[in-house]
């Protein structure tokens, strides 16, 4: 049995209306070679949507559930998610100084989940994630968080260069961590305005992406294994930034 947890709708009537009711939806599973007037349907309301659709044979949707699903299934998500447009404004408004978490493109959801813990322990304002190949709030990442998720704002963003130009716009500072980075992260400044990027462990940022930012750090490693796990190197840069804001000021 697949590991789904939250709470899920299926059949294609259901699902379009829980869509059109403006329902918050993690992802819709439809089968392959689903043909009907109705499903025709339900592709019109998820067009225009965020919402991730994935394409798998009838086999995995009979294990999720043997119920009458017609070939579709929407899992619902377990949080509200926000728009970084809607926060920025009101962190400003309220003489704030924010620092935000962006992951891009890390898919692991206790990876995520340990990292949204440290974001609530170290006051970061909120965490931003893309809408499509990105880990999403389920009961395992809430869970892993300890409850976190349910307190911290996260938002789920079509476009990450989108998000990235309007956070600079917003006079963010935008701080990669990468291998490729040109100092130790201790180097660069976090007291300002600040969105500390992670990307996954085995692409890190896309390119595209880190040429928008204004400094690439790295974490210095002494040992034989290349790399950290994400979430222990989003802990070490996001306490940086802590220090610097509370003792260095």
């Amino acid at each position: 049995m697949e590991n789904e947890k939250n709470e899920m709708i299926f059949g294609v009537r259901a699902v379009i209306e829980a869509i059109e009711a403006g329902k918050e939806i993690d992802k819709i599973l439809i089968k392959k070679d689903i043909q009907s007037d109705l499903s025709k349907e339900l592709f019109t309301a998820i067009k225009g949507t965020m919402i991730p659709v994935q394409r798998v044979p009838v086999e995995r949707i009979n294990r999720i559930t043997r119920k009458n699903h017609q070939g579709v299934v929407a899992f619902m998500s377990a949080i509200t998610y926000q728009k970084t447009e809607d926060i920025v404004p009101t962190l400003f408004e309220e003489g704030k100084n924010p620092l935000f978490v962006m992951l891009d493109g890390i898919t692991d959801v206790r990876n995520f989940g340990a990292i949204a813990r440290t974001c609530e322990c170290a006051g970061v304002n909120a965490i931003i994630i893309p809408a499509k190949n990105s880990v999403t709030v389920n009961a395992d990442a809430i869970k892993t968080s300890a409850g976190a998720l349910h307190s911290i704002p996260v938002c789920k963003e079509q476009s990450i260069l989108s998000t990235i130009k309007y956070l600079k716009e917003s006079g963010f500072k935008i701080i990669a961590a990468t291998e490729h980075g040109d100092y130790d992260y201790t180097k660069a400044d976090y007291k300002t305005p600040t969105c500390i990027i992670m990307g996954a462990e085995d692409t890190g940022i896309p390119y595209e992406h880190l040429s928008l930012c204004d400094e690439w750090v790295k974490i210095p490693l002494f040992g034989k294994i290349s790399s950290l796990n994400v979430s222990v190197a989003a802990g070490v840069l996001i306490y940086e930034a802590v220090k610097q804001r509370t003792f260095e000021s």
